[in-house]
């Protein structure tokens, strides 16, 4: 194919006013828009928060940060999906600090490795929250190179200046509010690590109210909508949909600390009688299969993003619980939504239309005629990246433009889908195949299991496709008749099929494809020495 350069609509004029502000003055002006008193998050243990609570707490919290903190640090968070990491963040904000969100699930080697990129000195988390999960010996291993801040310490720490923020701070907020340049760095995040040390994302102000802008034009919603997210807030797509987007448009969020309580959740959502859930596919099915018919009747739709949604997932969704599933698609250093299907206009298959204001770029993919990799440009963009050996030195995109990753292809009505990533393309006999591809034909098959494709070496080929599946009795043959009545050619269908009891999902809700890796190569060792069929 030849190169491809589209652009979707502009974002409104109303839009591009209300980017040009700071997270903190954001919340402010939502706070004021709403009013103060009205009820905007419900926590994880049922307790619920005005706007109010949420000002008071942030200005509160503020004035023991600046004291422990330099200006313009960097300070890390390490808290579940919750108020107190909302809290937090603001807090972090009315000091004029800068959030960095830390995955408390991703091990003390790539924890370390963020505070050093970033560079980090202080981290705050809750003591409650470090008992309940666990996370004792991991806190003695990361206190080596960062200072620990127990939000509990830090309220005891308020003395007479925090009260005095937290009165006058919201009636005089010029006085005690930071005025940053909307183009200066709003948060911190951080790459997964899966190919070495992880890299920083720097998010600027602007960029994080760009993405809510162009979700707010792109999705309608109704009046009265409750969201419900359980997604981590070190993740983009719970903090900036999951979290800051209702809460910074008028929408009353139920947070819930972890995505993996599916049963808890499944209750929640219907005892809540939230409309909006933001999940991934695989995070979707576990939640309907933890619920009774019409558990989860209140939902309207389910945002699912992370990961492709299969067409058993739409269609229990739709026959069981009378909701939409909405696909939608995006990566971390974009804000990180960029596409999604519509209320009323779903086209499954497909991640939907860009958002206003998304400029694209397809280049050519040796080997795949219909379809290019995905590279986008627009005001919700990452500034740059940190990397581990420059700490703190943000290096900026060329013009801009920012290569996803992705292969996508789009028909003439503007309506995206991902082929795959480029690092999960086989070249088999120089033809180039999609691991995509092959999970779709196993969930045509089997929709009620859960399958992963892997790239394995082969000395005769260069590499072979091998199939991971919780399918306890997967059948080849099953498989490759399947491929040859539906046009998919047998290069496709994997030479081996490996049955496992669970497939391993990353706490964002995608499937750990590094360790399918591993599994596959492990059975191919198993094939290689004769001890498997």
């Amino acid at each position: 194919m030849e190169l491809q350069t589209l652009k979707s609509e502009d974002l409104s004029k109303r839009g591009q006013r209300r980017i040009r502000r700071g997270l903190f003055e954001a919340f402010l002006d939502a706070c004021k828009t709403q009013g103060p008193k009205t009820k905007i998050v419900t926590d994880g243990d049922g307790r619920v928060f005005t706007y109010a609570d949420l000002r008071q707490a942030a200005f509160a919290l503020s004035a023991p940060l600046r004291k422990m903190t330099e200006p313009d640090e960097t300070v890390g968070i390490l808290l579940p999906t919750g108020a107190g990491a909302v809290i937090a963040l603001l807090s972090v904000h009315a000091a004029g600090r800068t959030p960095a969100m830390l995955n408390f699930s991703a091990g003390i080697k790539n924890l370390k490795a963020a505070s050093a990129t970033a560079p980090l000195k202080t981290v705050i988390t809750a003591r409650k929250f470090i008992d309940i999960a666990g996370l004792a010996s991991l806190m003695v291993e990361l206190s080596e190179v960062v200072n620990i801040v127990y939000l509990e310490d830090m309220r005891e720490a308020i003395g007479v200046s925090g009260k005095i923020r937290a009165v006058m701070g919201p009636i005089f907020p010029a006085l005690f509010v930071p005025r940053p340049d909307p183009d200066d760095t709003a948060i911190v995040l951080f790459t997964s690590g899966t190919e070495g040390n992880p890299k920083g994302v720097v998010l600027t102000h602007a960029n994080i109210l760009a993405n809510i802008e162009q979700i707010e034009e792109h999705v309608q919603l109704q009046k009265g909508d409750i969201f419900f997210n359980p997604l981590p807030t070190f993740h983009c797509y719970g903090l900036t949909a999951g979290t800051l987007w209702p809460i910074f448009s008028g929408f009353h969020v139920v947070l819930h600390p972890s995505p993996l309580q599916t049963k808890t959740i499944a209750k929640r959502i219907f005892k809540t009688r939230s409309t909006v859930l933001f999940a991934t596919d695989t995070f979707l099915q576990q939640y309907m299969r933890a619920s009774a018919d019409g558990g989860l009747s209140s939902l309207r739709i389910a945002v699912c993003g992370a990961e492709r949604v299969r067409e058993e997932t739409r269609k229990t969704a739709e026959q069981r619980f009378s909701f939409e599933v909405l696909e939608g698609y995006g990566v971390t250093e974009c804000a990180p939504v960029l596409a999604a299907n519509q209320p009323g206009d779903i086209r499954a298959g497909t991640i939907g239309k860009m958002l206003p204001g998304i400029e694209t770029r397809l280049e050519p993919v040796e080997g795949l005629e219909d379809a290019g990799r995905l590279w986008v440009r627009g005001p919700n963009i990452m500034k740059g990246y940190i990397s581990p050996d420059q700490p703190g030195k943000v290096v900026p995109l060329p013009e801009g433009w920012h290569d996803t990753g992705d292969v996508v292809s789009v028909d003439q009505e503007g309506y995206f889908v991902i082929r795959g990533r480029i690092k999960r393309f086989a070249k088999i006999g120089g033809e180039m195949v999609s691991l995509t591809v092959v999970e779709n034909c196993a969930s045509a098959i089997w929709p009620e299991y859960m399958h992963a494709a892997a790239i394995v070496p082969d000395l005769k080929r260069g590499e072979q496709i091998i199939l991971v599946t919780d399918h306890p009795d997967p059948k080849r043959h099953e498989l490759l008749a399947w491929a040859q009545t539906h046009g998919v050619p047998e290069i496709a269908v994997p030479k081996k099929i490996v049955s496992v009891p669970a497939l391993p999902v990353l706490g964002t809700g995608k499937l750990d494809y590094l360790s399918v890796t591993a599994m596959a190569e492990d059975a191919l060792g198993i094939v290689k020495d004769g001890a498997g069929a």
